[in-house]
């Protein structure tokens, strides 16, 4: 899972493939491409704090307004009473890739090289991993692995510790082994 750290109109923003966000106007046209600029890319590995090869293209999408901010000013015993309002200017936008790659149109899975399968093999069983684990959150985990037999559970903490090495997750899963009787 490839992220980046963007900046664009003085804010920045950590952005995936594929994600739509609201920003601050910008004097671009709609169905326009720019590349922002990209201050750290991070996912696969230790994030390059220097990405000189790291380039982030987005599309505009269109322009909106945000939402409504009535401000009132009062003062006593005077009939003072002063109203006004306010909505942001904004431009919404999409990412379209990261790291000059664009965004994978299906989601079929590539073939892996027969060194990296095989160790991927021998650190989680492919069949015993639950489905879709890898783009599981956190909170889906900890949901879901109450209905998950041990040897799912045995392969999804596996994988964590190799992988992701997130502590919500390993500690959601220690928890649901557990409670099955398979210790930790």
């Amino acid at each position: 899972m490839t992220y980046a750290i963007i900046k664009v109109a003085g804010k920045q923003y950590r952005v995936r493939e594929g994600e739509r966000l609201l920003v601050d106007r910008l004097h671009q046209d709609e169905g326009a491409t720019f590349a922002p600029t990209v201050l750290l890319v991070g996912g696969d590995g230790a994030p390059q704090l220097d990405p000189g090869d790291g380039v982030v293209t987005a599309t505009v999408l269109g322009e909106t307004k945000g939402p409504k901010i009535r401000i009132g000013k009062y003062k006593k015993r005077t009939g003072y009473r002063k109203h006004t309002g306010f909505r942001a200017s904004l431009t919404q936008i999409q990412i379209e890739s990261i790291g000059g790659k664009p965004a994978r149109a299906s989601s079929k899975p590539k073939a892996k090289p027969a060194e990296d399968a095989a160790v991927e093999a021998v650190a989680a069983p492919a069949g015993d991993l639950p489905a879709g684990y890898e783009e599981m959150t956190i909170a889906d985990i900890k949901s879901a692995s109450g209905d998950w037999a041990a040897a799912a559970i045995a392969a999804a903490l596996a994988y964590e510790q190799e992988h992701g090495k997130r502590k919500g997750a390993l500690a959601a899963l220690e928890s649901a082994q557990a409670a099955l009787g398979g210790g930790s």
